[in-house]
């Protein structure tokens, strides 16, 4: 019975170890850094991925046929990227500015209409799960970058 005592005082170590890992990894400090950690390795992985995310936006922008009766004739991207981060998941999003241009489909109704021709800004969303970038092809019409994050407050904060 005399040396029972060190099963109880090292069981009781290991536990007292445990718990401080696990207050340690839970505090906030902690949880700054890695979402810090996290963005680095998202922004790096961006910029690597960018031209094949650009090309993907388009194809799958074009697929939606939207707006109605209109085709994209072009999509300039903008070099600035505006980096947030979805409020609930904590992952990054890349925002992109654009300014895309259309032509009416003939016979799609939008033939006649002037304002056809007209450049129009919007922003592109990208999200980054975790490992991999992607778009779902959807363009914020009329909102700069930091005007998106703005309009989506309750969804995205800054990146700083």
């Amino acid at each position: 019975m005399g040396d029972i005592w060190w099963v109880f005082a090292v069981g009781g170590a290991i536990l007292v170890a445990i718990f401080a890992v696990i207050v340690y990894e839970r505090s906030p400090g902690r949880r700054k850094q890695r979402a810090a950690a996290l963005l680095d390795e998202a922004r790096q992985s961006f910029q690597h991925r960018r031209e094949w995310l650009e090309a993907r936006f388009l194809t799958l922008a074009q697929q939606r046929g939207l707006p109605r009766g209109l085709r994209w004739s072009n999509c300039e991207f903008e070099d600035d990227v505006a980096f947030a981060r979805n409020r609930k998941s904590g992952l990054p999003r890349a925002l992109v500015g654009v300014t895309i241009s259309f032509e009416a489909i003939p016979g799609g109704g939008m033939e006649e209409v002037e304002a056809v021709s007209n450049l129009r800004a919007a922003t592109v969303v990208f999200r980054f799960d975790g490992q991999t970038w992607e778009t779902d092809g959807i363009a914020c019409f009329n909102l700069s970058p930091t005007e998106a994050i703005d309009y989506y407050k309750h969804e995205l904060e800054t990146a700083d």
